[in-house]
């Protein structure tokens, strides 16, 4: 229950809804998908087309995941250390019984790579020139099929042995590889400073250093121009039976085998069709969510700053849009847009959402870690129409500082809310589910610090705010988990951050979030 005066107190955020086929709801994806089916399905299977690049055996493990997910895929019998209704976990029904679609293993477009010529490029003695071959291997064969081929593909699925992790990740160690000398020195990280050459030495080549050498970001962001959905997934995911240490264990730990099918399953489904499985229910109608995401350009001179907005509407999707690069940092935590910059991000948002629905928000909440600057505000509401309520919110994760506890020792429902006053608030999204009877976390959780800072009218109701941010903890199309510690808007800035300060990303500039994990 809520108060009227401004002494704090303790509410509880019931768990949002979510809307699956047929109009039907649920608070549990797992469970809304195998009663009702995915949100927009019409009842017709459709089959995915797949596109897989990898090693004969990768390719060999993909197709065996791939029937194994069109069947029902259950969860192991407890240990005797575990209690026996684990209601966290459920039965994988089998990909046509969940999400209407069909996988055809006989019919995947596959390209084989050599593991001969990976092994090669991945043994390369520069880290930066290492990874670009690596990952031109895989590349070029999407490229090659673009160029030569009319099958369509819907979704490319990247298989990745192991050595790409052990050598392609920019803090991997490399030890006790035979390295191979190529076209740049061992040390060089970055493009060499030769102003008197200009024009006379050709340096295009050393664009290899305008990317952080990690296989997955120089994937994600070179793949951003061709408009192509991508599912890396690693061997030893798909067939961890097949690496097992010497006392037969596997070498990674991994989910059990129905988690990991609905998350594969969840995964294909968003990259591939038109709508994302499920939406929340009972949003009100014209509201979006803006994130905004900051990220240092690796190896700018100027300690230049990307800027990009992650927008969310009230059916769940997301688009990316980049901003301008700049010096937007002012502080070790704090980053600010000037005028322009602000204007022009938000008027994007905005045109976009017009285009979609045909006439403005209502609502507009900007989600962000660090307040917003005067000059920064003054210009996102000169961006947004008159009917547009803009608000501007803070959402800091705490490290620790506030500790609630349920009945003295149990971690405290997921949901519960400390409301400081009108404007700030601490907001538990992890937590004890009883739905569930399960916390899944290692320790005691802490709460996200919540701030209404600005608002073009009256301040919104702070438990109004605080329901929004519970349901966008829960359209992580990723994965097919119960909830995120974190809401979609502030979920994957960091991620996306990532993709676009690579220089192989410089030209995006508005795409859907699919795209970037």
């Amino acid at each position: 229950m809520s108060k009227s005066n401004d002494d704090p107190y303790i509410v509880y955020i019931k768990e949002p809804e979510l809307m699956f086929g047929q109009r039907q709801r649920s608070d549990n994806p797992k469970d809304g998908l195998f009663l009702y089916g995915p949100h927009s399905s019409s009842g017709e299977v459709k089959e995915v087309r797949i596109g897989a690049v990898g090693t004969k055996s990768g390719l060999k493990y993909l197709r065996r995941r791939a029937i194994a997910i069109g069947g029902i895929v259950k969860v192991p019998p407890p240990t005797k250390r575990e209690k026996k209704d684990r209601l966290h976990l459920s039965n994988f029904p089998g990909l046509e019984e969940a999400f209407n679609i069909r996988l055809n293993p006989a019919e995947f477009v596959n390209r084989a790579i050599d593991v001969v010529n990976l092994d090669e490029a991945t043994r390369t003695l520069n880290r930066h020139e290492a990874v670009r071959k690596t990952v031109d291997i895989y590349i070029n064969e999407i490229e090659q099929h673009d160029r030569n081929e009319e099958r369509t593909v819907d979704l490319w699925v990247l298989v990745l042995p192991e050595l790409i992790f052990e050598r392609c990740k920019p803090l991997s160690k490399r030890i006790g590889l035979q390295m191979l000398k190529g076209e740049f020195p061992k040390k060089q990280k970055e493009r060499l400073d030769l102003p008197l050459f200009a024009g006379i030495i050709d340096q295009s080549d050393e664009e290899i250093f305008d990317d952080v050498p990690d296989f997955h970001r120089q994937v994600k962001a070179r793949l951003l121009k061709y408009g192509h959905a991508t599912q890396l997934i690693r061997e030893t995911t798909l067939a961890p039976e097949e690496f097992v240490n010497k006392a037969g264990y596997p070498k990674r730990r991994l989910q059990e085998p129905a988690t990991l099918a609905w998350n594969l399953a969840t995964g294909i489904y968003y990259k591939t069709q038109p709508e994302p499985p499920w939406r929340l229910a009972g949003v009100r109608p014209r509201v979006c969510y803006l994130g905004l995401v900051f990220k240092l350009i690796p190896n700018d001179p100027q300690d230049y700053v990307c800027c990009a907005a992650q927008m969310f509407l009230n059916e769940g999707d997301g688009m990316v849009f980049r901003g301008a690069n700049g010096p937007w940092k002012t502080g070790d935590y704090e980053y600010h847009l000037k005028a322009p910059e602000a204007k022009s991000l938000v008027k994007r948002v905005i045109d976009t959402f017009i285009e979609k629905h045909g006439q403005p928000p209502e609502e507009l909440f900007i989600h962000g870690r660090t307040k917003f600057s005067d000059v920064e505000w003054n210009a996102f509401t000169k961006a947004v129409p008159p009917e547009t309520k803009l608000i501007g919110v803070r959402i800091k994760p705490s490290m620790g500082e506030n500790k609630l506890f349920r009945e003295g020792d149990y971690p405290v429902l997921r949901g519960t809310a400390l409301v400081v006053d009108k404007t700030n608030a601490y907001l538990w999204t992890n937590g004890y589910v009883p739905k569930l009877d399960s916390y899944i976390g290692p320790e005691t959780p802490n709460p996200l610090y919540i701030t209404v800072l600005r608002s073009t009218s009256d301040m919104p109701n702070i438990e109004n705010v605080l329901t929004d941010i519970m349901g966008l903890t829960k359209i992580n199309y990723n994965a097919c988990n119960y909830s995120d510690g974190l809401p979609v808007t502030i979920r994957f800035a960091n991620k996306v951050g990532q993709v676009l300060t690579m220089g192989s990303a410089k030209d995006a500039e508005r795409q859907p979030l699919k795209f970037y994990i």
